[in-house]
């Protein structure tokens, strides 16, 4: 009976989370397709750079980077700028302030993307690695399994999750959004069609700009994850080698005791 009512307990603990999930509301997060996915998956550097340009343009105004070094988008694995090109974007774009002149001067690659600059807007530079796209099923977790963590996936369902709705309470004007935990956001429609124009024509509907900014938050807050797969790819190969030549070497060194006949 003891054993009974223990197991009993065991799973209604399991299951909370997923009553606590139903209970805020169900979200909506769509599976996107991003091209650093899975094992082998590459950031695509184009579309960090459409990413930056959106994020420059729309975000900037309220959310910050301040964890991201402006030098990193230089780098390999990222929208591979050149350094002229970052140091030009760096000071066209950002003021910082500098303690030793006690005053404000251009920014410079050494120095890191500004802070949020409103009252309540997160900092975006680990927003896709804090957030979780895929829960389930049942609020377990299981599909992060295979899927991964999904922040990428959160952050473009959120800023194509609004469905136009709006209300207020307390003074505060909320907008509907099916990928927002509770269904509704202070946060106001941040992107609209059109209105982001990208040099090389690519397409600038307000689904295609989500997509890219947040692939380049992903790089944001990921950014050694290509090093961090081709390290692992290289590991697994070397132990599955390893395992090989160690099989192979126990069954030369065992072979003549195996093969011994007992008298």
């Amino acid at each position: 009976m003891f054993k009974k009512t223990a197991i009993g307990a065991v799973f209604a603990i399991a299951l909370a989370p997923a009553a606590a999930l139903a209970a805020e509301g169900e979200q909506h997060i769509e599976d996107f397709a991003f091209s650093f996915e899975g094992p082998f998956g590459t950031y695509d550097q184009h579309q960090l750079q459409r990413g930056l340009q959106v994020y420059t343009e729309v975000c900037s105004a309220c959310h910050g980077l301040q964890y991201v070094p402006l030098r990193s988008l230089s780098e390999d694995g990222g929208p591979t700028m050149s350094e002229d090109q970052v140091r030009a974007y760096a000071a066209e774009t950002f003021e910082v302030f500098d303690s030793e002149l006690d005053d404000y001067r251009p920014a410079v690659p050494t120095d890191h993307f500004p802070a949020n600059t409103a009252m309540g807007a997160p900092d975006l530079s680990m927003m896709a690695k804090s957030r979780a796209g895929f829960h389930g099923p049942y609020g377990l977790g299981l599909n992060q399994l295979f899927k991964g963590m999904g922040g990428a996936e959160y952050i473009a369902s959120l800023l194509v999750g609004y469905t136009g709705e709006e209300k207020e309470e307390a003074g505060t004007l909320f907008y509907e959004n099916t990928a927002f935990p509770g269904g509704w956001i202070s946060m106001a429609p941040p992107l609209f069609d059109e209105q982001v124009e990208f040099a090389d024509g690519h397409a600038n509907d307000m689904r295609a700009m989500a997509v890219d900014v947040s692939a380049f938050l992903m790089w944001a807050a990921e950014p050694k994850m290509m090093a961090r797969k081709q390290a692992g790819f290289i590991g697994v190969l070397f132990l599955t080698i390893l395992s090989v030549l160690l099989y192979l070497t126990n069954k030369r060194l065992w072979a003549p005791v195996k093969g011994r006949k007992t008298p």
